[in-house]
């Protein structure tokens, strides 16, 4: 009997936590909506246990309503054959005195199984005929084009030498001003007119010029003219922006400027800023 109480239990939880869970997943409810289908479950299974509870409840008199219902209950539940009418369904051969019962599936597999069935049917008409629910592929593409927006989101926090961009929005120039004064201006100047470091505000540059350049200037650092390499002290988001500041600095023209050093840069047509 308990063996068969726990099985009802797991039974009755997996037809109400799995829906629930599908319809959270497939509805991408947030955590308020999947608390409220939670709170939802466990009054259900609340009254699951307390009715299971009544099954089990031995009472004092045999005869009473309690105990016919739940023998009625169970009756219908597992469509047992009384012991007493067992010799009705004993099959005529044996083995070496066992004797086999001809016992009928429960009716609560055969409904699980009739559900599944139908289910079955329903979920082939909604996917595979009628067209109505996307496919594995379908489901897959959504799910590519979701994550890529994601990635395009946070696309700050994924600046390589590759994907950098020269940023002209005030935050980013602000913050990268911020990130200069702090860690460049005692080599290259308050202003970019170079101190030990060259002048950054003309057209000449030593490791070329364009973002990709700087960034990978400031990434890498020019450890034989003593530039340290930034990269452990700074994220890709913030190089990105302090590179973006010193290439807004071009044709400033700061008092006091260093003479240039390098070759001349001229940036490329097909070279675009962010606005972002």
């Amino acid at each position: 009997m308990k063996n068969l109480f726990n099985k009802l239990v797991l039974m009755l939880m997996s037809f109400v936590l799995l829906p629930a869970l599908v319809f959270a997943e497939e509805a991408e409810a947030n955590l308020v909506t999947i608390f409220e289908i939670e709170v939802i479950i466990l009054a259900i299974l609340i009254v699951v246990i307390f009715l299971v509870f009544l099954l089990w409840h031995d009472a004092a008199d045999p005869s009473s309503g309690l105990k016919r219902f739940t023998s009625a209950f169970m009756q219908k539940l597992t469509g047992s054959t009384p012991i007493e009418k067992e010799e009705s369904i004993i099959l005529s051969h044996n083995y070496d005195g066992i004797r086999e019962l001809d016992n009928k599936l429960p009716p609560w597999w055969l409904y699980l199984f009739y559900v599944t069935i139908v289910f079955g049917v329903v979920y082939m008409l909604h996917y595979h005929v009628l067209n109505t629910g996307p496919s594995s592929s379908e489901e897959y593409v959504q799910e590519v084009e979701f994550a890529q927006a994601q990635l395009a989101a946070s696309a700050g926090m994924r600046v390589t030498e590759e994907t950098v961009q020269f940023l002209t929005d005030a935050g980013a120039l602000s913050s990268g001003k911020d990130i200069y004064t702090k860690n460049c201006a005692a080599c290259h100047g308050q202003k970019g007119e170079g101190l030990v470091g060259p002048n950054l505000t003309d057209e000449y540059w030593i490791h070329g010029g364009g973002i990709k350049n700087v960034y990978k200037v400031i990434q890498n650092g020019v450890v034989e003219k003593g530039m340290l390499a930034w990269k452990s002290q700074l994220s890709p988001s913030q190089m990105q922006d302090v590179g973006s500041y010193v290439l807004s600095l071009k044709g400033t023209n700061p008092p006091n400027a260093k003479a240039p050093q390098g070759e001349k840069f001229v940036e490329s047509d097909s070279v675009k800023t962010n606005p972002m």
